[in-house]
């Protein structure tokens, strides 16, 4: 296993929440961190330096932040356009060039899940065009493709009626949503950038559980200490297109299938969907009938 260099891990991104989970894994594992940041002024800069992250002004195109770092860390924010993808593939080859003009001994870009497919969705495929470039590169390169967030089903509509709990999502039951906590992007992150795991091939699907739609009602529900149903929306219910693409895709992601056991092998203690429920402290809505 070929470990990183001797300098600090540069971030770009650490101000935002997977790149702020790569900072909090690295800082708890000791490592030296230096955030790429546009504005080191900003309250979110100077809270990465308050706990020990240096802070390096980025500008697109410019190396010398990237100098003597041990190893590299990036994401490209998500484009929800022509253009902003157009942004986003451009941004994320700066980069690489940056990284490449620095002799950094090892990148590591946070991708998605479904960028090595034709999925459908634009902001897969401007990450896939980035991975594609790096892979170009000649540096020693890894993709990290995270799956859907759990974090996100704070904005999954989740009601409770008459003592039970109802979830609805545009997809079908019996299709497995794979999952990860931003937490484990993190750790995964960190374990590569240290050099304390490698990955076969130089890309890993970030997946922790796997669930349908009955299952993770279920999982909602057994937390809260009430039983549960799922409903089915359909994709029209979905009124955003790139979200409506999205959806699309993770249905089809579930006929690709997932090695969990490669994550744990990087990381044993990643989450299940139960373990985020109890880490995180979910409470169920309010039941309208109850109050």
């Amino acid at each position: 296993m070929t470990t990183q260099g001797t300098g600090p891990i540069a971030v770009f991104g650490a101000t935002g929440q997977q790149g702020g989970a790569v900072v909090d894994a690295l800082l708890g594992r000791g490592a030296r961190v230096r955030a790429l940041v546009r504005s080191p002024e900003s309250d979110r800069a100077r809270a990465l330096a308050d706990r020990g992250v240096e802070l390096a002004a980025f500008r697109i195109g410019d190396p010398a932040p990237l100098e003597a770092a041990g190893a590299f860390y990036f994401m490209t924010p998500e484009a929800n356009t022509p253009e902003e993808t157009e942004q986003e593939a451009g941004l994320g080859t700066a980069l690489v060039d940056a990284a490449v003009a620095a002799r950094v001994p090892h990148v590591v870009f946070n991708s998605v899940s479904g960028a090595e497919h034709d999925s459908g969705v634009a902001h897969f495929a401007s990450k896939g065009r980035v991975e594609a470039y790096l892979r170009q590169s000649g540096l020693r390169a890894t993709m990290i493709r995270p799956t859907a967030f759990m974090e996100s089903f704070a904005h999954v509509p989740m009601t409770v009626q008459d003592g039970v709990l109802v979830l609805k999502m545009p997809l079908p039951d019996g299709v497995g949503l794979k999952m990860v906590a931003l937490r484990d992007i993190g750790t995964v992150a960190a374990a590569l950038l240290l050099g304390a795991a490698d990955v076969p091939g130089g890309a890993v699907e970030v997946v922790t559980d796997q669930l349908t739609g009955s299952q993770i009602a279920a999982a909602f529900g057994a937390h809260a200490g009430l039983p549960a149903r799922y409903e089915a929306l359909p994709l029209s219910a979905v009124t955003d297109a790139e979200d409506r693409a999205m959806f699309r895709w993770f249905a089809l992601a579930a006929t690709h299938p997932s090695d969990l056991a490669a994550v744990r092998a990087i990381e044993p203690g990643a989450w299940t969907l139960a373990d985020w429920l109890r880490s995180t402290g979910w409470t169920a809505p309010a039941d309208p009938a109850r109050s």
